[in-house]
C-alpha cells in the first residue's frame, strides 16, 4: 500500500482534529480489523504528563497489521533548549535491538545456517568452555565448575543460558569485583546450568556474534540487508548521520527530588563492532514497522523477513514453568526494580517476554513485549491484532512516571479498539 508523507499526514491530522481522530497513513489492503481510534483521551493523558514535568517528552504510536491507528508526539526532545518531540525523533532504544537480533538469528535458522538446539559453540567457539559460578569462598574468591551441558541458541534467545547482567544480579557485581584480583577468571561465567533458570543478561551479544559468523557480515550490514532495508526502516542504525543527529532526543536523568535533568548528547565515535544486545538508534515509526511485520506473520508491504511458522514460534513459551521478567536492581541510578505486571505469570519466547495472563484494561493473554534501558517500550497483542510502541529518554529504567505514561497509552488504545 502507499503511505502518506509526513506533511500529508499532518494536514489530515489538522483536518480531523475537531473529531479527535488520528488519520490513517494509507488505505488497508483488505477489510480493516480496526478503524483509527479516538485519540483525544490518549492525547490528554500524555500531554498532562509532559505539562506536569513528569516526563520530558514522548512519542507513541499504535497500529494493526495494515494501518496506523494512532500517533502522538508531545513535549520536548530537550527540556533546556525547547526542541519539540515529533514522530521522526530519534531515540536510543538500547535492548530493543534484541528483537532485531532475534529476527536475524531466526532468519539464519530458516536457512539452515544456525540450529536452535545444537551447541552454540559449533558456531562461536568462545562458548565451548563456559563455567558456572557456584558461589564464593571465605576470602571472596569465585568458585567455578565446568557446565555440564552446552549452551544452545534457543537458550540464548530465551535468556535461559545462564548469562546475567550486573545491573540486575548482585552475584555478577561481586564476581566482576573479584576479577580485578584474579585476572585468570573467565570474563562472563554462567549463573546456573544452561536451561535450568531464567536471567536477563548478555545472551543476545552472543547471538549477534553468531549471526555475524554464520552470515559473514557484521551485524550493522546484516540488519540493513535483511531487516531494516527491506522494511524501509531507514532511521534504525548503530551510527547516526547529520540529519538523524539533529533529530535525536536528549537523555534526561531523574534526580532523587524527581526533577529531570537533561544530559548532553552522547559523543559519536566510529564503530567497528556491533552489539546484538544494545547500542542502536531508532524512531517510533521505524520500530512500529518491525512490529507490524511480526503481527502479519513476518511480512509487510511485499517484504518477508520471517516465515509465519517462525513468527509463531517466537511467541511461544520457551522456558516452561520458569518465571521471567522480575529483576532487582543493583544500581538504582540506572534502573529501578523491574516487575511490569505484578501478580501475573510471565514467560519468555524467542525474542519477547510473554504475559500468560490478561492485563486489566490492556493487552490480552499471550501478548509479547520488551523494552530499552532509556524507557522505550513495545508490545504486540496477536489476539487483538495490535502493536504499540512508546519512546521516552529517561533514566533510571522502569521509571514510575514513564511506566504510567505507557499504561495510559496502552489502555487507551485497547479501550478504543474494544469499543470500536
Amino acid at each position: 500500500m502507499d503511505f502518506l508523507t509526513r506533511r500529508e499526514a499532518l494536514l489530515r491530522t489538522i483536518g480531523c482534529a475537531a473529531a479527535g481522530l488520528i488519520p490513517l497513513r494509507g488505505a488497508a489492503l483488505a477489510a480493516p480489523a480496526h478503524e483509527p481510534v479516538q485519540g483525544a483521551d490518549i492525547d490528554r493523558a500524555l500531554r498532562a504528563k509532559v505539562e506536569a514535568k513528569e516526563i520530558p517528552g514522548v512519542v507513541a504510536m499504535a497500529a494493526n497489521g495494515e494501518r496506523l491507528l494512532y500517533e502522538g508526539a508531545f513535549g520536548y526532545r530537550n527540556m533546556t533548549d525547547g526542541a519539540r518531540m515529533s514522530t521522526d525523533t530519534v531515540f536510543r532504544i538500547a535492548s530493543m535491538v534484541k528483537l532485531l537480533t532475534s529476527v536475524a538469528a531466526l532468519q539464519l535458522v530458516e536457512q539452515g545456517k544456525l540450529k536452535l538446539d545444537e551447541p552454540a559453540a559449533n558456531i562461536d567457539p568462545s562458548l565451548a568452555a563456559v563455567e558456572v559460578l557456584t558461589g564464593f569462598d571465605a576470602k571472596g574468591a569465585p568458585q567455578l565448575r565446568a557446565a555440564q551441558h552446552p549452551v544452545t541458541l534457543r537458550q540464548l534467545l530465551s535468556h535461559t543460558s545462564g548469562f546475567s547482567y550486573p545491573l540486575w544480579d548482585e552475584n555478577v557485581v561481586r564476581y566482576r569485583k573479584a576479577t580485578h584480583h584474579h585476572k585468570d577468571l573467565p570474563r562472563r561465567p554462567l549463573l546456573f546450568e544452561p536451561g535450568t533458570g531464567w536471567a536477563y543478561g548478555g545472551s543476545l551479544d552472543y547471538v549477534g556474534r553468531m549471526v555475524e559468523i554464520a552470515s559473514g557480515q557484521d551485524l550493522d550490514r546484516y540488519f540493513r540487508n535483511h531487516i531494516t532495508g527491506p522494511l524501509g526502516m531507514d532511521d534504525t542504525c548503530f551510527s547516526l548521520n547529520e540529519k538523524q543527529r539533529a533529530s535525536e532526543a536528549s537523555l534526561h536523568v531523574r534526580e532523587a527530588s524527581g526533577r529531570l535533568v537533561p544530559q548532553p548528547l552522547e559523543k559519536q565515535v566510529p564503530q567497528t563492532s556491533f552489539s546484538g544486545g544494545g547500542g542502536i538508534y531508532s524512531t517510533a515509526p521505524d520500530y512500529l514497522t518491525l512490529l507490524q511485520a511480526l503481527l502479519n506473520g513476518g511480512s509487510l508491504r511485499g517484504a518477508e523477513i520471517l516465515r509465519p511458522a517462525t513468527v509463531a514460534l517466537m511467541g511461544e513459551n520457551q522456558i516452561g514453568n520458569l518465571e521471567a521478567g522480575h529483576m532487582k536492581t543493583t544500581n538504582p541510578a540506572l534502573s529501578n526494580d523491574v516487575d511490569f505486571f505484578p501478580g501475573k505469570r510471565l514467560r519468555w519466547g524467542l525474542g519477547h517476554m510473554i504475559n500468560l495472563d490478561p492485563i486489566a484494561d490492556g493487552r490480552r493473554a499471550g501478548s509479547l513485549t520488551w523494552a530499552g534501558l532509556f524507557n522505550t517500550y513495545y508490545w504486540i497483542d496477536p489476539t487483538m491484532g495490535l502493536a504499540g510502541v512508546i519512546m521516552m529518554q529517561v533514566l533510571p529504567f522502569a521509571d514510575g512516571h514513564a511506566l504510567s505514561a505507557y499504561r495510559h497509552f496502552e489502555r487507551g488504545i485497547c479501550r478504543a479498539v474494544r469499543q470500536a
